[in-house]
């Protein structure tokens, strides 16, 4: 990573926000675990910090390798929606043991149990999953940051209950069934991600795709036959006579002429052979109509893909805002947003008439991967922060009160930091895996990756419902697996570790965080 300015702007902007939030919580918890809240603060800013390198890199690898966001416009999007996501729509409150994954009420029932031992847990697993996430990263490896925080807790809980009653015990604290239910979604997630590129990517290339190629080449041939019949015509003036080139030359004239005034001219207004083939050739040329598909399809096919997003904002998104809207009214926002869509993109490719044909595609498609890039991202930071914040605001909820409770406040100033290092994350460290996702699993273009990103919306959307385990990271990949079996380019000995890195994930992480809070229980 160059030492270049912006670099210098995001260490110094996320050292600014960790020493103000230092200063604050200070405050809030008081001076008595003064050291306790310093580590607690760094471990939960490094795991923000990570989940940026990775996570949000790989929800932007499809946008940057197929040209439409460079790494800079990438990271002005990242910080906008991510952060917003995350502010706006994060929840005040956050779960204290994610995903209900561990009990630990029977050690916390015991009266030598220390509140103390429940903070090591979270630092532990904030620290392991940190640790393991900045490992993958440097790898390239897309993880699910969800999967290796679980992972930090599920080990660090299993460290304590050995210590305090015996491996027996400590092992009945896991709830093994939510770990089935992780182990089927390293399966579920890639399968139904690249299930769904797959079809959508295969309509939108034999009907869009294919029909510019096959257009664009037609109009190649309509271009070079006008070439050819200039050629000729020059050839067949120069043979002629000088009374012969006279008299054609006036006729030239009066069919340029028509050729400039008369709209609705035919083939019979003209007098030269050469303007005759000109105008057939000019027929022929908009009879073509190369931009049908655009004008057409992707239009209907923006105002789906909104649908799908906004859909995903609502009922996923925005769910910790508890707007208490029915599903009529939902439902009819959604329609208006699709309504709205379909208007501009419509006027927008008619605008394109004019230019080249797969200029006008790349354009389109740019803009609609922007759209479900941004959509994407908002959820993102909406959901996903929670994996560093959640078991953070646990330790900041404990310090404060002294309690264990079932649920923490997240105070916004912690949202903040937390965003701030969310996408330092992603500028200082997560090229690799946007390098990955983005350029060396399969070729993309802004359609594959508008595909990718709006197939892995669609499957989340749908999956979160039916209440199917998956992981947003394994089916993005799993996406962009499908884009390459489409175009029979797709890099399955990159996809060999990758695969590895998803199964090893959560035991990675669970053995990292039993050895951290083993070393944090000895030094405290």
């Amino acid at each position: 990573m160059p030492f270049d300015r912006i670099s210098i702007f995001f260490f110094l902007l996320l050292a600014s926000a960790a020493a103000l939030f230092a200063w604050w919580g200070l405050g809030y918890t008081g001076s008595g675990n003064a050291l306790i809240f310093m580590l607690a603060t760094a471990f939960g800013l490094f795991m923000a910090f990570n989940i940026g390198g990775n996570d949000v890199a790989n929800s932007f690898g499809t946008s940057v390798g197929a040209g439409t966001l460079t790494i800079k416009q990438a990271l002005v999007v990242a910080a906008i929606f991510e952060v917003s996501g995350a502010l706006i729509a994060g929840g005040a409150v956050t779960d204290t043991i994610r995903k209900g994954i561990v009990d630990l009420g029977t050690l916390t029932a015991e009266p030598e149990f220390d509140v103390m031992d429940f903070v090591y847990i979270m630092m532990s697993a904030l620290l392991a999953a940190a640790l393991w996430l900045l490992i993958a990263t440097r790898q390239g490896w897309p993880v699910s940051t969800t999967h290796s925080i679980i992972g930090g807790i599920v080990g660090s809980s299993i460290a304590l209950g050995w210590v305090a009653s015996g491996m027996d015990d400590a092992l009945s604290l896991v709830h093994w069934d939510q770990i089935g239910t992780i182990a089927v979604s390293w399966v579920l997630s890639p399968v139904l991600g690249g299930l769904g590129s797959y079809v959508l990517y295969y309509y939108i290339r034999k009907h869009i795709l294919t029909y510019n190629d096959s257009a664009q080449q037609r109009l190649h041939d309509v271009k070079a036959r006008k070439k050819a019949l200039r050629k000729e015509h020059k050839t067949i003036t120069e043979r002629m006579t000088e009374l012969q080139q006279l008299a054609y030359t006036g006729a030239l004239a009066r069919d340029a002429a028509s050729a400039r005034t008369i709209e609705d001219a035919t083939e019979d207004d003209f007098e030269s052979d050469y303007y005759k083939e000109m105008y057939r050739l000019e027929q022929e040329k908009e009879n073509i109509d190369a931009h049908r598909a655009l004008t057409l399809y992707v239009p209907l096919l923006a105002a789906g893909g909104s649908m799908i997003i906004t859909a995903m904002l609502l009922y996923k998104g925005l769910k910790n805002l508890k707007l208490e809207s029915t599903d009529l009214q939902n439902g009819l926002i959604v329609l208006m947003v699709a309504a709205a869509v379909w208007m501009a993109v419509y006027i927008l490719a008619r605008t394109q008439r004019s230019s080249s044909l797969e200029k006008s595609t790349f354009l389109l498609f740019s803009w609609m991967q922007v759209f479900t890039a941004a959509g994407f991202a908002f959820s993102h930071g909406s959901n996903d922060i929670a994996n560093a914040i959640g078991p953070f605001a646990a330790i900041l909820d404990v310090l404060h009160s002294g309690e264990i409770n079932p649920k923490a406040p997240v105070p916004t100033a912690a949202m903040v930091t937390f965003g701030i290092a969310l996408v330092a994350g992603l500028w200082f460290i997560g090229k690799e895996v946007i390098r990955t996702v983005g350029t060396e699993l399969t070729r993309m273009h802004p359609a594959s990756g508008f595909t990718a990103e709006l197939s892995a919306a669609c499957v989340v959307l749908v999956a979160s419902t039916l209440g199917l385990p998956v992981s947003s990271t394994h089916i993005l990949v799993g996406a962009v697996l499908g884009i390459g079996l489409v175009n029979r380019a797709t890099n399955w000995n990159l996809m060999k570790p990758i695969a590895m890195a998803w199964v090893i994930t959560l035991p990675a992480a669970g053995l990292l965080s039993a050895i951290c809070f083993m070393v944090m229980r000895a030094m405290f």
